[in-house]
């Protein structure tokens, strides 16, 4: 009976051994995540003045001393920009309005991303426009943290040779978009503006 039993048991752990040595091995690199794969506590590089002076002039058609004194506000008031949105936006409203738009959004060492957005407003607006937008981004260290909504801060409209800028803020990341001649339309709503991959209708 000890024999037996004996057997049996070393039966038992050859067949454990065989059933281990069979399995996959599962050490090595984890599979990998659908989330863009980031360096950890990597600082996007950022824009200086003169750059951004010359990009804002250049794609809003203005002269460099406007560009300059908006911009001199914009750095004053948050520092070097980590990325820009260059695009082109559509509004309109009766009392409750509406802005669409569409651009491109450029950090440095990377390739171009473009970018929809689209937001309600309420306020005492009248109208329609349609403009281009320069928009400063702050603290934006991956271009895809981009896609949330911005919600605009108080008080924070300024009119400044000719071209208007605004502040939009959510968690840690600051956007400052600059507008020209009748796309400005200023400090006379409050609302938020969402930043997507795709085109939504729906600006909820």
């Amino acid at each position: 009976m000890d024999r037996r039993s004996l057997i049996i048991t070393g039966l038992a752990t050859f067949g454990s051994a065989a059933c281990a040595s069979a399995e996959p091995k599962l050490q090595g690199p984890n599979p990998p995540s659908q989330q863009p794969d980031y360096p950890a506590n990597t600082q996007a590089e950022t824009y200086s003045r003169d750059e951004i002076v010359n990009s804002v002039s250049d794609f809003l058609g203005v002269t460099a001393e406007a560009a300059g004194g908006v911009v001199e506000k914009v750095f004053k008031d948050n520092g070097r920009p980590t990325a820009y949105i260059a695009g082109e936006e559509a509004a309109g409203a009766i009392t409750v309005g509406l802005r669409y738009g569409r651009g491109l959004l450029y950090m440095k060492g990377r390739q171009p991303m473009e970018v929809f957005w689209q937001g309600p407003s309420i306020g005492w607006d009248l109208g329609g426009n349609a403009s281009r937008v320069f928009t400063l981004c702050y603290n934006l260290q991956y271009p895809d943290v981009i896609f949330q909504r911005f919600p605009g801060v108080e008080g924070s409209a300024y009119l400044i040779g000719g071209l208007g800028v605004n502040y939009q803020r959510a968690s840690d990341i600051t956007l400052a978009p600059i507008r020209a001649g009748v796309g400005l339309r200023l400090g006379a709503n409050v609302g938020y503006l969402a930043y997507s991959r795709k085109r939504n209708i729906l600006p909820f």
